[in-house]
């Protein structure tokens, strides 16, 4: 009789963009494997990003890799599921922490044959993370053997799903904007979140001075006068998003950090002429989402981090490390705006 295909596992605990760039070998797997593997990852925010996502089987969820096994209930449910589904390829996608995350597939019935991790595999190194985890997934654990490669997209897919469609349908006619064009700008990321207002850009390199932002808000209103423009973020960021803003005196200027869960973000995305953002984890998911973008970076490297669109849609960056940069702040405005006035935007639907 013959025995259905293994299921793998794949391992990764990740912000949003790095959950976004990891979708390559969630698709490769399930071209090699022959069905959708299943993601054991953290955060209440990692099941809706992945939603009806024809690569993504099963989220397995802990709420943290570090604590002590016998104080986490999540780790013994997560443990527990692990062990009725029996042995099968997993690949670790992660360098940090390794130590507990090897004794929890351990307790899972995991044997080192069935593993595989990427810290070990000199040859995954590339330059792009995408490449990266294609090399990855390349791979096979010892026995485990896969089919030939696949072909597959060089660059992350997401799906908006029926029912974020439908609320960022809903909360748009709520809201009074209709179908009018919807532009977007998303100008925190991790660090803004982790300490909030003026603190958290202390320090930051993709922080940028208030006056550049509004100068932007300006020139994008400009080129899209029939715009809304919506100011994306977070609830902690939302006094900033509201302040801009209202300094912008830009009467379609609407900050929604307090009013943006994960799938409606991705709906709008999936809807918006265009999207300027720092270099963080939504500028992935808008080009996941086909959203033509503009990337500013501030110590990190484009070469490893550009957003990737498997949709063809464009993605233009400035900053960064490959500009001999370290700070946004090197990058001036009008070097902003000119790369936004050049970058195709998407005709409204």
């Amino acid at each position: 009789m013959p025995t259905a295909p293994p299921r793998p596992l794949v391992v990764r605990f990740g912000a949003l963009g790095d959950m976004v760039l990891l979708t390559p070998l969630l698709a490769l797997l399930r071209q090699r494997y022959g069905v959708a593997p299943d993601v054991l990852s953290a955060g209440a925010w990692t099941p809706p990003l992945y939603a009806d996502h024809p690569d993504v089987h099963q989220m397995l969820l802990l709420g943290s890799r570090k604590r002590p096994y016998w104080s986490d209930p999540r780790q013994w449910r997560a443990v527990t599921q692990l062990r009725a589904t029996g042995p099968r390829p997993v690949y670790v996608c992660d360098e940090l922490a390794t130590a507990p995350l090897a004794r929890l597939l351990a307790r899972a019935g995991f044997a080192a044959d069935d593993l595989l991790w990427v810290g070990a595999h000199r040859e995954c190194a590339r330059p792009h993370w995408v490449d990266r985890w294609l090399a990855f997934g390349a791979l096979d654990a010892p026995r485990w053997p896969g089919a030939a490669q696949a072909a597959v997209a060089a660059a992350p897919r997401l799906l908006v799903s029926a029912a974020a469609a439908a609320d960022c349908a809903a909360w748009l006619t709520a809201r009074g904007f209709g179908a009018r064009p919807l532009s977007l700008l998303h100008v925190g990321n991790k660090r803004t979140l982790k300490r909030g207002g003026a603190r958290g850009r202390l320090g930051d390199s993709k922080a940028w001075p208030d006056a550049h932002w509004l100068a932007l808000l300006q020139a994008m209103h400009a080129r899209v006068p029939e715009a809304v423009i919506l100011l994306t973020g977070t609830p902690p960021e939302q006094p900033w998003l509201r302040r801009l803003a209202r300094a912008s005196g830009l009467a379609d200027a609407q900050a929604i950090g307090d009013d943006l869960p994960l799938p409606r973000l991705l709906a709008l995305q999936a809807r918006a002429t265009g999207m300027i953002s720092v270099d963080t984890g939504p500028a992935h998911s808008a080009a996941a989402l086909g959203c033509p973008l503009l990337v500013l970076y501030g110590a990190a490297s484009a070469t490893a981090w550009l957003p990737r669109s498997a949709q063809g849609s464009p993605v233009l960056w400035r900053g960064g490390a490959d500009a001999g940069r370290q700070r946004l702040l090197e990058t001036s405005v009008e070097e902003a705006v000119a790369a936004w006035q050049a970058l195709p935007l998407r005709t409204p639907t």
